[in-house]
């Protein structure tokens, strides 16, 4: 299904464009989750998506398109992609929330995500395109999905790390800022409220976030 959207000008990262989001992006948590229990193998696959195809289409109506997405002929997957917005100029000295989470994958990737981690992902992406709400199949599902994996694997080398979720986040996000008090403080609730000591964690999201806060707030107050 990812070879499949790849194929479709526009669709290799739907959430990009803030509309909705693929099934890929849906069966490759699924996929995750079931080979970390055992319930597959790597490899394994059923002979449903090679005998009868998998197709990927869109249609264009005002404002965006239509993605539609079908396995052997059933519609598995069908959402709306936003036309792009005309482009903002951004400040380049300002570390975004993405940044800090890519930054967060660098310094701790090789960590197993954990249901503090993913709720503090959660937290980041939402403020990261200034929601109450995560998006569906976004980072903080991802993230969810793979804690529960962790909780259910038996070796540490089954386990989801954060750099697996949290590589190319900025690319990942529906959205992106730059990271501002606020943001740090919301990401950081999330990690103390759902971690088993209500701390957070060094070299965590929360802390990346407050770096990355700090910096801009410094950077504002030099340029006045």
């Amino acid at each position: 299904m990812r070879s499949a959207e790849d194929s479709v000008a526009g669709v290799q990262v739907p959430q990009g464009a803030g509309g909705g989001f693929s099934a890929a992006t849906a069966m490759e948590t699924a996929a995750a989750y079931n080979q970390a229990v055992g319930a597959v193998h790597p490899g394994q696959a059923s002979d449903t998506a090679a005998m009868h195809g998998i197709t990927v289409t869109q249609t264009a109506v005002p404002g965006g398109r239509i993605v539609t997405e079908s396995v052997a002929g059933r519609v598995v997957g069908q959402y709306s992609v936003a036309d792009p917005p005309p482009p903002v100029e951004e400040d380049a000295t300002k570390i975004t929330i993405g940044e800090a989470l890519e930054a967060t994958a660098r310094a701790g990737g090789g960590r197993p995500i954990d249901r503090a981690d993913a709720e503090a992902i959660r937290a980041a992406e939402m403020s990261a395109h200034g929601a109450d709400v995560a998006m569906p199949g976004g980072l903080g599902d991802q993230a969810r999905a793979a804690a529960r994996s962790n909780a259910q694997a038996t070796r540490d080398g089954d386990k989801i790390k954060l750099g697996d979720v949290l590589s190319d986040a900025t690319a990942k996000l529906p959205g992106d800022k730059a990271a501002r008090t606020e943001d740090a403080t919301r990401a950081v609730q999330a990690e103390t409220f759902n971690d088993a000591e209500a701390r957070a964690k060094a070299g965590g999201v929360g802390a990346a976030l407050t770096t990355a806060a700090r910096l801009n707030e410094d950077n504002d107050l030099s340029d006045t």
